[in-house]
């Protein structure tokens, strides 16, 4: 068994066709077929199912990819381990976010990198936060982007910035009778989330509870939809505060803090409690830092360098 074949099972899952399998790996079709056969007969297994178009994985061909995909990260890390200084801020990033930080963020993180580690090659995903920590578990992606606490054993979290949120408010007698909008009078005023898909909340859908968490009840990243939608049909739509500086003038003038209790999140860099790329790690936070006001860094990225 080689990495070359674990990289070519690999391969497979992604393309699901032997030929765009073997383009990617810069082989030809018969040799990724002969290397896949002998690693299945090794195995004594079939991986995958070569009468079905795309190709199928097997049950266990799907348990061997995972593993594979772990081994091939794994040996990445040991590479990364003898590599030079210049060699540790280049290479490929991949790093998933969760929709409310990815409009926020994706735009000047790109830029920041590409103006001061151009050798850095950034590959953004817009996922949710299940798949976020799954796919850092397969060692799919490098990095993610979410709202903490992650709590889970296996992934380490970096706490990036805190944020309030706000209503934007489409009627004008809720706009003109608050100056702020109490979190218990929430479920008087008709309320437009995107969780589970855009949808107009019930009122037992918000009923008063201080513990509610952001993501349980307002998660949405594409604020502009929400706020034509409440302009259209009245109400109002609950905005992060990173989100403000993207709305226009006339939107900012709708806006109320939401108060008694004050609805907040802290959003964290998540990473696999393995990861060793500390310097890779840094350049991130610092295009992080560029998108965000000084005044929302947590404590622990206020330094210059962070230690894994």
């Amino acid at each position: 068994m080689t990495l070359q074949q674990l990289e070519y099972i690999v391969a497979i899952d992604e393309y699901r066709y032997f030929v765009k399998a073997a383009e990617a790996c810069g082989v030809t079709q018969s040799t990724l077929s002969l290397m896949i056969k002998k690693l299945e007969d090794e195995l004594d297994v079939s991986i995958f199912k070569r009468n079905s178009h795309p190709v199928e994985v097997t049950e266990i061909g799907q348990k061997i990819i995972e593993e594979a995909k772990l081994v091939l990260y794994h040996a990445k890390q040991l590479v990364e381990l003898t590599q030079s200084e210049k060699d540790l801020s280049a290479g490929p990033l991949k790093v998933g976010m969760i929709s409310t930080v990815a409009p926020v963020l994706m735009p000047k993180t790109f830029g920041y990198l590409k103006t001061f580690y151009p050798d850095i090659k950034l590959q953004a995903l817009e996922m949710r936060s299940a798949a976020i920590i799954e796919s850092l578990k397969k060692a799919e992606i490098d990095m993610g982007i979410l709202t903490a606490p992650v709590d889970d054993k296996d992934i380490l979290e970096l706490p990036l910035y805190h944020e309030r949120f706000f209503a934007y408010i489409a009627d004008e007698d809720i706009l003109d009778k608050n100056e702020a909008i109490r979190r218990d009078h929430l479920p008087d005023y008709p309320l437009w989330v995107m969780k589970d898909g855009i949808r107009l909340l019930e009122k037992k859908d918000i009923a008063y509870r201080s513990k509610d968490a952001y993501e349980e009840m307002y998660e949405g990243g594409r604020v502009g939809i929400l706020i034509q939608i409440a302009n259209e049909n009245g109400g109002m739509a609950i905005l992060p505060e990173t989100h403000l500086k993207l709305l226009s003038d006339n939107a900012l003038k709708r806006l109320r803090p939401v108060v008694a209790p004050e609805i907040s999140r802290v959003i964290c860099l998540a990473m696999r409690k393995d990861y060793i790329h500390e310097k890779m790690m840094n350049i991130f936070v610092k295009a992080v830092k560029s998108c965000i006001s000084p005044e929302l860094y947590e404590p622990a990225i206020k330094t210059d360098y962070l230690k894994l």
